[in-house]
């Protein structure tokens, strides 16, 4: 296994590269990079097929973007790369916040992706429960109370409270940039998309999921007409640390299936 780095458009990307055969690239989730995939990225080289993992920009050792991006331009850095590592056409991978990107890829570049593999995928934005509603209204009051210019310093540690008690740490983390970046991703609801896809398409989902409940999957396996779905029982929100030989048996099989 290799790992390499390339510039595109002024941003360095790296990216990890594996074996030789028909081309499988691996979209990471959100706060993870391309170390988490090398178990499944090493099993499937060794398989037969050549597998790029690349790190998307702002984790892992790619840079930060230079501004807030959205879905769009995770794409086109996608597509750049595929183009610069003359892959015409690929198997895509996506988990988490990589079956975003792979869902807008497939859905405007259908004849590029040999078939779609989403790995418990976000990309359907869902409606806000009870909780998740009296939080946002009291954000709102929030802003109000502090909107005289000597309480506008405290606004991001109280955004940062209330986004810790949704549970979304990712945010808490993040940089500003990239705090710009995610709240850009969670407001794009992709599920009109899927109902375009008609590229084959594996859904796989751990059954104990609790970040992307399982109950997307059978969403996601609705939406998308040419698909089936593998639920993995007692995995979460990551089987390919989980588990990664499972996961690579249940990718093979999709992969070796006509």
């Amino acid at each position: 296994m290799q790992e390499k780095q390339i510039l595109i458009d002024n941003s360095k990307i790296n990216y990890k590269i594996a074996g030789q055969g028909p081309a499988i690239l691996i979209l990471h989730g959100w706060g993870g990079s391309s170390d988490s995939w090398v178990e499944v990225q090493r099993i499937l080289a060794g398989k037969g097929y050549k597998v790029i993992a690349p790190d998307f920009s702002g984790f892992g050792k790619s840079i930060t973007p230079p501004e807030p991006w959205g879905v769009k331009e995770y794409v086109g850095i996608v597509l750049k790369l595929a183009e610069r590592l003359g892959l015409d056409r690929f198997v895509l991978l996506g988990h988490s916040f990589g079956g975003r990107i792979a869902i807008r890829l497939t859905h405007e570049h259908p004849e590029k992706v040999e078939k779609l593999i989403l790995c418990n995928s976000a990309g359907i934005k869902p409606k806000p429960g009870i909780k998740t509603t009296a939080v946002f209204v009291l954000v709102r009051i929030g802003n109000a109370i502090l909107s005289p210019k000597y309480l506008v310093r405290f606004k991001d540690s109280v955004r940062n409270i209330f986004y810790s008690f949704l549970r979304k740490k990712d945010y808490v983390k993040a940089n500003e940039m990239m705090k710009k970046i995610i709240r850009n991703i969670l407001n794009e609801d992709l599920s009109d998309d899927l109902v375009d896809i008609k590229n084959k398409t594996l859904i796989v989902w751990g059954k104990r999921d609790k970040m992307v409940p399982v109950k997307y999957a059978y969403i996601f396996k609705e939406k998308i007409s040419n698909s089936e779905l593998e639920i993995m029982p007692k995995i979460g929100h990551s089987p390919h640390l989980e588990e990664p030989k499972k996961l690579s048996k249940i990718i093979l099989k999709f992969l070796t299936d006509k």
